[in-house]
């Protein structure tokens, strides 16, 4: 607490951002007086998964850009002790496929809420389903091409020597 002020921290790597970031943004935004959104560097995501599909510079925009943070930050590491010890973060939002993981926080005395996120959209979701429709449409294609220009040759030489 800061001059009677509760700080919430929440952080994600927020690529390709949809629906559910901003529902955990902004459910984190109810619990703060001020709120503080760390996003993840390309660098800490590639370390524990498949790299950002939307650079880091560009993903921090998009969270700066939004009207509910009044800070957004890099977060360059998981493990969150020093940050909530250094911004005297009151409580952690993060969403609920994290769920346990950052438990250790409420030894710090931090609240630890884990967003449930439900079925639906996600990054990895998102992803899934561009790539497999990507795929599909590359099948299509495939079986919708002309012949080759060696069969067309082959083919028009075949009736210059029939007339």
């Amino acid at each position: 607490m800061f001059k009677n002020k509760t700080i919430v921290y929440t952080s994600g790597t927020f690529d390709l951002f949809h629906y559910n970031h901003l529902r955990m943004i902004n459910y984190a935004r109810s619990l703060a007086d001020i709120l503080i959104v760390g996003v993840s560097t390309d660098e800490l995501v590639s370390s524990y998964k498949t790299p950002p599909t939307i650079p880091f510079n560009e993903r921090l925009q998009i969270i700066e850009a939004l009207k509910t943070p009044d800070i957004v930050i890099p977060q360059h590491s998981l493990d969150h002790a020093e940050i909530m010890k250094k911004l005297n973060i009151d409580a952690f939002v993060v969403g609920d496929d994290w769920y346990g993981k950052y438990d250790y926080l409420k030894d710090l005395g931090v609240q630890v809420f884990y967003f449930p996120y439900g079925t639906g959209v996600s990054s990895s979701s998102l992803k899934k389903t561009i790539y497999d429709s990507y795929e599909k449409h590359l099948i299509q294609e495939r079986k919708a091409k002309p012949v080759n220009v060696e069969t067309r040759r082959a083919a028009s030489h075949e009736d210059d020597s029939s007339q």
